[in-house]
């Protein structure tokens, strides 16, 4: 079995430096190139391993055959990571925040805490100050004025 996922893995691995590659250096033309290369690999990976995969195996290669487009996404999309771990990080606090406090007892409740929560991430991941955030928003809303917005500003 272990014999059997290590061309996955080296897929897998190649995978994950090209993308750092291409972040270090955004030759997109180069990256392209290889993305075509990296899926012909892969479907001629899985076309020699499905045929010997075992049950459990083959649902997986199955898996890979049929959500390709979700599982490469990064191929055609260099701008997107190849992982989720800027997702898990950003949905700690609010899993620490749901154990420690047993949870919402209402959707209403539940809204409320993942729209706090979010802008308190949207602040962090920004660089922007969470309490000063909040202040001007009351200060607006008391004021009957427009409140901040999360979405960045870009000076080109």
């Amino acid at each position: 079995m272990v014999r059997s996922v290590l061309p996955f893995i080296d897929l897998i691995d190649e995978a994950f430096a090209e993308h750092r590659r291409y972040r270090q250096t955004e030759d997109e033309v180069s990256y392209q190139d290889w993305a075509i290369a990296l899926k012909t690999k892969v479907e001629l990976t899985l076309k020699q391993w499905s045929a010997q995969a075992g049950a459990e195996a083959g649902k997986l290669l199955r898996s890979l055959k049929l959500k390709a487009e979700q599982w490469w996404y990064f191929l055609d999309h260099p701008e997107v990571p190849p992982d989720n771990n800027l997702a898990e990080r950003s949905l700690r606090l609010a899993v620490t925040k749901r154990k420690v406090s047993g949870g919402s007892r209402s959707l209403e409740r539940f809204r409320d805490t993942a729209n706090l929560l979010t802008v308190v991430q949207t602040c962090r991941r920004q660089g922007r100050s969470v309490l000063n955030f909040f202040e001007q928003a009351l200060k607006a809303s008391a004021a009957h004025a427009d409140c901040p917005s999360l979405i960045p500003v870009f000076n080109t």
